[in-house]
């Protein structure tokens, strides 16, 4: 049964909260786990992804298939650093399952992503972070408004709160935007700029 509280005055207690949360099958939507839950906290960032995987859905723990391993190739992290710098979340809280045309994962409903909002709310004003990272098309869509990959990765942009966001491309397989050298010399710029914000934290 999904419970949310009024307030929250830890991330410990949000996430405890986050382990039973069930709205989105509550409202008929399929899923195909429980909500992946960040394994640390007091983390400096932010990491703002799409929605789980098959991997992340089974461990319960973020970015832990073959995209995790490319997005921390591109940042130049193990597990154990990745993992104590960012707190890891996404838009959409449980794997949604396999895309009806069999190419990656289903992309969560509108409603679906309006009914895990209220988790990355609480998260970022308990969190207070001042780097975020969305990751793909619908994060960054998500966080910043519209925008084409080509216009947002390695670009550093300022928000409310002194936060910075440095979006990336999702790491996905099944994304062609990377086949480009030019996108993936967007993608080591954006790296880069990470580095930088997370070097004056």
């Amino acid at each position: 049964m999904t419970r949310r509280r009024s307030s929250y005055r830890s991330l410990a207690s949000l996430q405890r909260d986050l382990a039973v949360c069930r709205a989105c099958a509550e409202a008929g939507y399929p899923l195909e786990s429980l909500p992946v839950l960040n394994p640390r906290l007091g983390q400096s960032a932010y990491m703002y992804g799409q929605a789980p995987g098959p991997n992340e859905g089974a461990e319960r723990r973020p970015w832990r298939g073959r995209a995790g391993q490319t997005l921390r190739g591109w940042l130049g992290m193990d597990e154990d650093t990745f993992y104590s710098t960012f707190y890891c979340a996404s838009v959409t809280r449980c794997y949604p399952g396999k895309s009806p045309t069999d190419k990656g994962d289903r992309v969560p409903t509108p409603e679906e992503q309006d009914l895990c909002t209220f988790w990355s709310d609480w998260e970022l004003r308990l969190l207070r972070p001042r780097l975020i990272v969305p990751v793909g098309t619908l994060a960054i869509g998500r966080l910043l408004g519209r925008r084409a990959l080509t216009d947002s990765v390695g670009v550093r942009f300022e928000l409310a709160e002194d936060r910075v966001a440095i979006p990336l491309p999702h790491p996905s397989g099944v994304s062609l935007w990377l086949n480009s050298p030019a996108n993936r010399a967007l993608v080591e710029r954006a790296a880069a700029a990470i580095h930088e914000e997370l070097a004056a934290l």
